[in-house]
């Protein structure tokens, strides 16, 4: 991995969590959110902290994936989003609905999409220009 890619690659992470962050704070201090979620049989309160916790690793989780695919194949990046799409599908089908409240359930949803999206448009090489793959 050349020098580029990694410093690249390390700013979508950092992007991706800083994305989390903002709007975790713009939605509680602006619109006044309460961001709580149902944990089995009590809520919890959902705070800054675990937002850029569970973006930092959704970030690195996929990093790693992106990592070991390209060792493993020359379609890594075909593969990859195949497999980041369907993540960030079923965590849009798990996370959000445990919401408290419906304004829970769409900052929860926006949360996992920004997320999804930067790491999604970020975090693979762009193919070099005549290569189909």
């Amino acid at each position: 991995m050349t020098n580029n890619l990694l410093l690249r690659r390390a700013a979508v992470t950092a992007g991706a969590i800083l994305v989390a962050a903002a709007e975790f704070a713009t939605l509680r201090s602006a619109a006044g959110v309460d961001l709580a979620a149902n944990s089995g049989n009590s809520t919890r309160q959902i705070t800054v902290a675990a937002v850029v916790v569970a973006a930092a690793v959704a970030a690195l989780a996929g990093w790693a994936l992106l990592a070991v695919l390209e060792r493993l194949t020359n379609r890594a990046r075909v593969w990859w989003t195949s497999i980041a799409v369907t993540v960030l599908l079923l965590s849009l089908l798990a996370g959000p609905p445990g919401g408290v409240g419906g304004e829970a359930k769409a900052t929860l949803a926006l949360l996992h999409l920004s997320v999804g999206v930067v790491l999604i448009l970020g975090l693979p090489r762009p193919r070099p220009e005549g290569l189909n793959r």
